[in-house]
């Protein structure tokens, strides 16, 4: 009976120990849940929080700020990407972090309870291991910051190409600009390079560094055994102890190395929202009056810009407006006139002297309210990719729609925008691109209208007006400036007539000053020298005052145009989406999205991208088969380390002379694996670094290769702006490479485990091993649910991400705009707004996470506690022995430690598919119009006729608004053609269809008698030049943006040749460094005729056949336009010319005229046998012409 008793006291033991795996297993399954679910919602918010501050911070920041330290692609990629590591950080690898800190502390604690001196001498390990991590942490940081930076410059190349694409695919640009993103994107790959020997290096040591604690504890427990008295029981406990606590600190790299990543984002990001701007926006202090008559004074002013500080702006300059005057500024291009507008919005402070409102200094007022009562229309005007009425509502939030229709008309804009299918609900595109010019410049106004301001600041902002509308328009600014302060900026004297006053600036200063009877009377004087420069252009037209003249009392004309001549505003191309919408919006977009996905990527793979992957990586399949063995190698540790252990716990129990032996044996084969995994680690690391970065570069470079060479229309979706399109290569391009370098080797080296520790359990024990491998298949269910439930979850999150991100690319890109209108609340509001979405389902992917996390924790106590007391019956029965139980329990713990890893790379994986599809999908589309394809005619010589055929054209973003219905036009080659009608009649469109960047709905389009569709696309650009009304320059010198005109290198001869030709090498020799001075992001160095000239010595350079001008001159001072247009008239001989303008003195002298209407040529020929149709459509333009002069 006594035996048993014993027996059966032993199995209640046993029954007892597996109670307490469970009581285990259910606490930590709770736990893991909480941990896992908490720490998400606490990453997802923190984040969002940050995305906030952050963004708050750069529109809290200066103008300064962004002519000099930030440009619109790095504020994006920091948005994207530094984010996102931080959250990283802050989400639930900080919880795992923490889980296992504790695990290790706590390990060690028993490990010293029950026997300290062989646990203090296992500790001796962890300082090696605490340094090999450090220094790993380190040097990753910084070469992280090294790769960040790389990324953000290739960030930059993106939002500057896609925010001019007409521009880049009119000069055949695209191969520059891949050649200029690869360049970028190879100094990323080197340091990812870089990062995977650091890690290597620091993953080798840690384990290397384990391996050689359990040879000595092997050795050192043997030694205490013998000498101390310790039983082979309490050695097992102890080193059992240290081997959980040390695997906790290897398990928890990846969460160290991502905290790490995080530091270094977090420091980029905290540097700018700590950073306190000098003129700052949210500064609540300063004088605010009950109202301001509009007194405006400028005393003695000393400027250079921020940029540029080599170079005075205005020297000294002093000019007083008496409130509710006009003070018209006129004077040569860059001489300084939109810079007095700039210091008037106070968007820099003058660097010596005071700018005065109502005689008190502008800088000792509250800046918003000031700001509140200025109001600004500039050449440019800057729109934000949402409805005509959130963009007018930007001049007054909490307008009324009577109050929305009342400033646009007053703004001449409620007709046209009537007419469209959507009224006021219609959406204007990436800066406004589904509307002309003219219908810009009108909402712009419409908007600074509604802001009811006191002072008025018109920056050429007329400019983009036909005839009738500016008639109108101005009538209405004539309305509204009675009684306000007003400063006009023009080029054209005719417009400044009628000013009160008018200040001639010259060489940073006043010249002269006083109303235009009085100023004229002077011939020596700078107004007369100006006056004359402009009557020679116009008196080839005496029965006709210069077209100019229609356009004064511009005079308060230029709200948005102060933005334009201070440097950045031009940023429009990325003004992205601010409108503040409601959540509907979000589904709309997301939905149009998905149409869009439909219609253009209809061939993308919807399933199993990683073949594809693979398949790109082929040339790295060497360095990849390579790597795949080291990860195999790295993957036997852990199974053969379970031989070791098994064997190693057996030998405490045997006799003194054997444990002397074998304990030794046991601890030579520990230092042996210590140098295999220091080696095949190393190497692992350092190949799949090489293999993933490599298939990153060639990702990005196929990838952006393909967007650039997409067809125009393709830009016009809202999903494919600058803004979204960056941050989907930013962010897919990431989390592939996760997926191929880090998960790979993870994911080869759980395998290798998996296989071969089972091969070892079931080779020691297969009865024991069948019994407790049946709770396998739970596990796999449970990572397969858990993969479902995230998928879907990061689909939605990432396309309401890139929508936030459009937010910030906008906000930023037009910062002038946002400032003016004191607009930061809102655009911050709108991000948020967007943000919540996307957030709400991270939090949610979350939970399931951390349902998946806990359910693989509450398995793995149940497997224990399954193993132990099969085992323990087993071995009770004599159907097993105690070396061979804890062989299998070994062998399937390190199994079972090896898959754990790959839960951690549930969500990589599943945002690494999702990115390989969103990537592959932008690979795989074919652009409906090819500018790769060499196929096609190339003409031998090219005469220049061009004819349109019966021609019916709607914009593939606008199907419901017919531009041409049955256009019909022939163009004699050699000869200049003038198109002249009104604002939004298609003009323009001419230009685009004949550059192809659309192709006509049906009717021809052909040149010298060969449709357009059969010539090679390339080759027909380059018999193009294109000057457009808003040039586009690139964020490079000025030298640079001239070459680009020419498809090979251009000589320094042949750039100062076009560049005199242009009447720009003056200014250009003027600037302290010439032709290599930087001219901004989108030229904002350069006053808009400084830039227009650029922009047409870049056209001359390409040698046209056929020279399409859109409004060239409208940006030009008098003198400017004098020589430039002299310089046209020179290029235009013998070429085959096509001018767009509003103003009929310009075009006078064409070869042939033909006016646009509704969708047709309502008359074509001369200019005298068209004005000799009584009531004809040109007449009757001729006729208002001369009215508004």
């Amino acid at each position: 009976g006594c035996g048993r008793d014993k027996e059966e006291g032993g199995l209640l033991r046993h029954v007892q120990v597996v109670m307490y795996y469970i009581y285990l297993g259910i606490g930590t399954a709770l736990a893991s849940f909480l941990q896992v679910s908490c720490w998400t919602m606490t990453g997802e918010r923190q984040s969002i929080r940050i995305r906030s501050l952050y963004l708050e911070a750069v529109l809290k920041q200066d103008v300064s700020f962004f002519d000099v330290e930030m440009t619109t692609g790095e504020a994006i990629s920091r948005m994207s990407a530094d984010t996102v590591l931080v959250q990283d950080a802050l989400g639930e690898k900080v919880g795992k972090y923490a889980q296992l800190l504790t695990t290790f502390v706590g390990c060690f604690i028993i490990g010293f309870i029950r026997g300290w001196m062989l646990a203090l001498v296992m500790l001796a390990c962890i300082p090696p291991n605490i340094l090999s991590f450090a220094i790993m942490s380190r040097l990753r940081s910084q070469i992280s910051a090294r790769r960040q930076a790389s990324y953000a410059d290739a960030g930059n190349v993106v939002e500057q190409t896609i925010g001019a694409i007409k521009t880049v695919i009119s000069f055949n640009g695209e191969k520059k600009a891949i050649a200029l993103y690869n360049t970028l994107t190879k100094r990323a790959y080197k340091a990812t390079v870089l990062e995977g020997i650091a890690t290597g290096l620091g993953t080798g040591g840690i384990f290397s560094v384990f391996f050689c604690g359990y040879s000595l504890a092997f050795w050192y427990g043997a030694k205490l055994i013998i000498n101390e008295g310790y039983t082979g029981g309490q050695v097992v406990n102890i080193v059992l102890a240290m081997l959980t606590g040390s695997m906790a600190i290897g398990t928890a790299s990846p969460s160290i190395s991502a905290i790490a990543e995080g530091q270094s984002a977090a420091y980029r990001l905290f540097e700018i929202m700590n950073k306190e701007p000098k003129i700052d926006i949210t500064d609540t202090s300063g004088i605010v009056l009950d109202d301001i008559r509009g007194d405006v004074e400028l005393n003695n002013v000393f400027f250079r810009y921020p940029a540029r500080p080599e170079q005075l702006i205005l020297n000294g300059l002093s000019l007083h407006v008496p409130s509710g005057t006009t003070m018209a500024i006129v004077g040569e291009s860059g001489s300084g006139k939109s810079t007095i507008i700039s210091l008037v919005e106070r968007f820099y402070d003058p660097q010596a002297g005071n700018v005065l409102i109502d005689g008190i200094n502008i800088k000792s007022m509250k800046l918003q309210w000031i700001r509140g009562m200025i109001s600004l229309v500039s050449q440019e005007p800057l729109l934000f990719m949402t409805s005509i009425k959130d963009n007018i509502t930007y001049g007054k939030e909490d307008a009324t729609l009577e109050e929305i229709k009342r400033a646009a008309e007053l703004a001449n804009a409620a007709n046209f925008i009537e007419k469209l299918p959507n009224a006021y609900e219609t959406m204007v595109g990436q800066n406004g691109a589904q509307l002309s010019g003219g219908q810009k410049q009108r909402i712009a106004i419409a908007r600074a209208i509604l802001k009811n301001p006191r002072v008025l600041l018109l920056d050429e902002a007329t400019s983009a007006l036909d005839v009738e509308s500016e008639r109108v328009v101005q009538e209405a600014l004539n309305r509204i400036m009675v009684g306000i302060t007003t400063l006009i900026v023009a080029h054209r004297l005719s417009t400044v007539r009628n000013a009160d006053c008018i200040a001639v600036v010259h060489q940073g200063k006043v010249a002269e000053r006083g109303v235009h009877d009085d100023l004229i009377k002077d011939p020596d004087g700078a107004y007369s020298h100006l006056i004359r420069l402009q009557q020679a252009n116009t008196e080839e037209t005496p029965e006709m005052p210069y077209v100019a003249g229609s356009r004064f009392k511009s005079t308060s004309l230029s709200l948005e145009q102060s933005i334009r001549d201070s440097p950045r505003n031009r940023r429009q191309h990325s003004s992205k989406s601010l409108g503040l919408s409601r959540s509907d919006d979000l589904f709309r977009h997301v939905a149009s999205r998905e149409e869009h996905l439909e219609i253009g990527d209809s061939e993308a793979p919807k399933k199993a991208p990683i073949g594809r992957l693979f398949n790109l990586s082929r040339p790295e399949a060497p360095i990849l088969l390579l790597a795949i063995i080291a990860a195999t190698v790295h993957g036997l540790l852990f199974p053969s380390f379970s031989i070791m252990m098994s064997g190693g716990i057996r030998t405490f129990y045997y006799p003194a002379h054997q444990l002397r032996k074998d304990s030794t044996f046991w601890a030579l084969m520990c230092l042996l694996m210590a140098i295999i995994s220091l080696v095949s680690i190393q190497l692992e690391f350092y190949l799949f670094g090489v293999a993933g970065g490599k298939l990153i570069e060639r990702v990005r470079a196929l990838s952006f290769q393909s967007i650039i060479h997409q067809e125009v229309a393709w830009f016009d979706d809202p999903s494919n702006s600058s803004g979204a399109l960056g941050a989907r290569l930013f962010i897919d391009a990431l989390n592939i490479r996760r997926l191929v370098g880090d998960n790979l080797a993870v994911l080869v080296q759980c395998t290798v485990t998996l296989i071969c520790g089972f091969g070892i359990a079931f080779a020691s024990d297969w009865k024991l091993t069948l019994s407790i491998i049946g709770v396998i298949p739970f596990l796999g269910l449970q990572n397969y649910i858990q993969l479902r439930f995230l998928k879907g979850f990061g689909e939605d999150a990432k396309v309401m991400y890139e929508d936030a991100s459009q937010v910030v690319a906008e906000a930023i890109g037009s910062i002038r705009t946002v400032a003016s209108f004191g607009a930061e609340k809102r655009v911050i509001t709108l991000y948020s707004q967007k943000c919540q979405a996307s957030m709400k389902q991270g939090i949610r992917s979350g939970m399931v996470g951390g349902v998946g996390f806990s359910f693989s924790n509450l398995m793995l106590y149940l497997t224990y506690a399954l193993c132990f007391y099969v085992g323990a019956q087993f071995v009770h029965d004599g159907k097993s022995t105690f070396q061979n139980v804890f062989r299998v329990y070994f062998a399937l713990i390190f199994t079972a430690y090896g898959i754990s890893q790959t839960s951690d790379m549930a969500s990589d994986s599943t945002k690494g598919q999702e990115s390989a599809t969103s990537i592959l999908a932008f690979i795989d589309r074919k652009p409906k119009i090819d500018s790769t394809s060499d196929e096609g005619i190339k003409l031998e010589k090219v005469d220049g006729t061009i004819e349109f055929n019966h021609v019916r054209f709607k914009y593939p973003s606008r199907p419901d608004v017919q531009i041409f219905s049955d256009f019909t036009l022939g163009i004699a080659s050699g000869k200049t053609t003038a198109l002249v009608g009104e604002s939004g009649s298609g003009k323009s469109t001419v230009i685009a269809l004949l550059e192809r960047f659309y192709d006509p709905d049906s009717g021809t389009i052909s040149l010298d008698g060969t449709e357009l569709r059969k010539l090679t696309l390339s080759w027909l650009r380059d018999q193009m030049g294109l000057v457009s009304q808003e040039p586009v320059l690139f964020n490079d010198t000025i030298r640079a943006n001239i070459a680009y005109g020419k498809r090979g290198e251009a000589t320094e001869e042949e750039i100062i040749t076009v560049a005199k030709a242009a009447n720009a090498h003056e200014f250009i020799s003027g600037l302290p460094q010439g032709y290599n001075t930087n001219v901004g992001e989108r030229g904002t160095q350069l006053s808009g005729g400084q830039k227009q000239r650029v922009a047409i010595a870049r056209a001359i350079l390409k040698d046209p056949r056929i020279l399409l001008l859109d409004e060239a001159t409208s940006a030009l001072d008098a003198e400017s336009e004098r020589i430039v247009q002299d310089t046209l008239d020179q290029v235009m001989v013998s070429r085959t010319t096509i001018v767009v303008a509003h103003r009929l003195s310009t075009i006078k002298g064409a070869d042939t005229i033909a006016v646009i209407k509704d969708g047709s040529v309502a008359e074509k020929g001369k200019h005298e046998s068209l004005m000799s149709i009584k009531g004809g459509v040109y007449a009757s333009l001729v006729e208002l012409h001369s009215k508004a002069a």
